[in-house]
């Protein structure tokens, strides 16, 4: 009899140890998305006053200096933009010419979607450069 009540507790323990193990993996889980995949952000790049802003705070910056910073960020962004603004023509058409591939192999419903999914990316696209400048 004690063998078979030994038994059965051993038995409702690796039970309850199982359970307590997929609970704590599926807390651990959800928290760790949260965390982790939820700080995820669309925009990589920090916006000029992001930037001011974090080297205000690391480095103490007075208010001239932060002035300083801000115009030299301006130029540096300026010098870049001039840099690339060759490549955007070409870009673009690369981008069309990629939406059209695509489109071919969709089913007219699909390309209604994608339109739609092109329509949210391009707008974000243009959120983004508005804030980078």
């Amino acid at each position: 009899m004690e063998t078979k009540n030994a038994r059965l507790e051993a038995a409702v323990l690796v039970f309850v140890v199982f359970l307590l193990g997929l609970l704590l993996g599926g807390v651990g889980g959800h928290l760790w998305d949260e965390r982790v995949l939820g700080q995820e952000t669309v925009n990589t790049k920090p916006t000029r006053d992001q930037v001011v802003n974090d080297l205000t705070q690391r480095l103490q910056l007075t208010p001239d200096q932060q002035k300083q910073v801000a115009a030299k960020i301006d130029e540096t962004r300026a010098k870049w933009q001039a840099l690339y603004a060759p490549l955007d023509a070409p870009r673009e058409t690369i981008r069309q010419q990629g939406r059209a591939n695509i489109r071919g192999v969709l089913t007219p419903d699909q390309q209604l979607k994608f339109d739609d999914f092109l329509k949210r990316l391009d707008d974000q696209r243009k959120k983004e450069a508005a804030e980078s400048h």
